[in-house]
């Protein structure tokens, strides 16, 4: 499931630099995740980093991006250029 960053955000700019997948970019208002390069750290870490890393909770899971490990690994291993 892709990582979704909720209205609440400060905009802080802990989050950005933490995503291995650079996923993370700063939108209209506040920063936002592309779910199409988020794997939660998948691949990467044990725990997904931006969500470690801001200070107010304002990182969730989105509900309308249910993926399963196996999901969010293989679409690290195609950003990443690695076969699986």
């Amino acid at each position: 499931m892709a990582l979704k960053i909720l209205d609440s955000c400060i905009n802080c700019d802990m989050c950005d630099p933490e995503c291995p997948n650079t996923a993370i970019y700063m939108g209209d208002v506040i920063y936002e995740i592309d779910p199409h390069r988020c794997t939660e750290c998948v691949g990467h870490y044990d725990t997904p980093q931006c969500v470690a890393a801001c200070p107010i909770d304002c990182i969730k899971p989105d509900p309308e991006r249910k993926e399963s490990e196996q999901e969010l690994l293989q679409k690290c291993f195609e950003l990443h250029g690695v076969e699986s």
